[in-house]
């Protein structure tokens, strides 16, 4: 059959950076280039910027400006909230959910080689962390629990509110992992009552590179990047001004266009779904959560063969998070869920974005259930 145009379906992964962003950003690589830091004018107008789209992130997560960090990305903060949290803790118990991302769990490997016990919280056959588990993990040597609010594969949302207030009932440090939430829901640290919160720029059509970590005013926690006063002592190294920027125009329109963005992308799903409506043998990974994100099986077909064959035909999809591409394992978050390693190797993530067509989605259905009844034979 002839190739479909190029047709993005891999949104999770990242995002392209919208125009409103790039332009925002423009200046402060030539003509504002001045370190944030430094004393003279030049300096203090890169400053005023950074103070700007702080008190602007700030705003739209409901929290005080000087409870966000800015990092090098969703990595980084995922890291220093649960290393830095850890340690603040002076060695307490750490309690991850099994289907976290690598960021987190690559985090937590690393805490334990620093002696300090990590449990993996379980989650049911669709994905979600059960509240009754968690309770009978707690006790007063918990220092922190970490479980993301909604999942990069499955797109499965995590009930963070009921998780925080258990938290605190046993006095331990909750962290959220935001960052394929915060494309797609309105968060307000203050009514989750979370003590930590991530998040990632190029998730919702911001540049690369840049993230943010809220931590809430009292909140005890290390340092994790040694070096100068930045981030108010907190986070060293030079402040990327022209990315903080584009992080919180980025931020501030997907707030704005939230509404309409949603409906689009639920539209989107449907229409896909649609379209292999009469194709068998596809199951669908977790419950229902983001509207943005898809996991399907499909019997019989290996995920590796069908993206290959999907990506020659102009479609780009992914088989789960774009840190783990290279890896021969199946996805950590599907076995989690009780699949088998075979059923994870028979799996697909589909993410949409605000920019895709209903003619693309359908489109790329109908190319979807063909190579699926190409490989399958029939």
């Amino acid at each position: 059959m002839q190739q479909a145009k190029n047709i993005y379906l891999d949104h999770a992964a990242t995002t392209p950076l919208c125009q409103e962003a790039f332009e925002k950003m423009s200046p402060y690589f030539c003509d504002c280039f001045g370190n944030a830091d430094s004393p003279h004018g030049v300096g203090r107008k890169a400053m005023l910027a950074v103070d700007n789209a702080r008190d602007k992130i700030a705003e739209i997560l409901h929290a005080n400006p000087k409870e966000i960090y800015f990092t090098s990305g969703g990595t980084e903060a995922d890291n220093w909230a649960l290393v830095g949290g850890a340690l603040a803790q002076k060695g307490k118990r750490v309690i991850v959910s099994a289907v976290e991302h690598h960021a987190v769990l690559s985090a937590a490997d690393k805490l334990r080689d620093m002696g300090v016990k990590v449990d993996v919280l379980p989650v049911n056959n669709g994905g979600r962390v059960e509240i009754s588990a968690l309770e009978s993990m707690m006790d007063a040597d918990v220092g922190l629990v970490c479980v993301m609010m909604a999942n990069n594969e499955t797109g499965v949302l995590q009930p963070t509110k009921e998780i925080a207030t258990l938290c605190k009932k046993y006095g331990a440090l909750c962290f959220a992992d935001g960052v394929q939430a915060a494309p797609y829901l309105d968060i307000d640290v203050k009514e989750l009552g979370v003590d930590m919160l991530s998040l990632s720029a190029h998730k919702f059509y911001g540049p690369k590179g840049i993230g943010a970590l809220y931590i809430k005013s009292g909140v005890k926690i290390e340092k994790f990047v040694s070096g100068g006063e930045q981030e108010r002592g907190m986070r060293g190294g030079t402040v990327n001004v022209p990315a903080v920027v584009g992080f919180a125009t980025a931020l501030e329109l997907t707030a704005k266009e939230r509404a309409e963005r949603q409906a689009h992308l639920s539209a989107l799903r449907t229409a896909f779904l649609e379209g292999l409506a009469d194709l068998d043998g596809v199951t669908k990974n977790g419950e229902e959560g983001l509207p943005a994100v898809l996991n399907l099986r499909f019997d019989g077909v290996d995920n590796d063969s069908l993206l290959y064959a999907m990506d020659l035909k102009g479609v780009a999809m992914a088989a789960g998070s774009a840190c783990a591409s290279a890896s021969v394992k199946p996805s950590h978050v599907l076995t989690a869920m009780g699949l088998s390693e075979q059923e994870a190797k028979n799996s697909v993530r589909i993410s949409f974005g605000k920019d895709n067509t209903e003619e693309d989605v359908r489109t790329a259905a109908r190319v979807l259930k063909e190579e699926v009844e190409k490989q399958r034979g029939l």
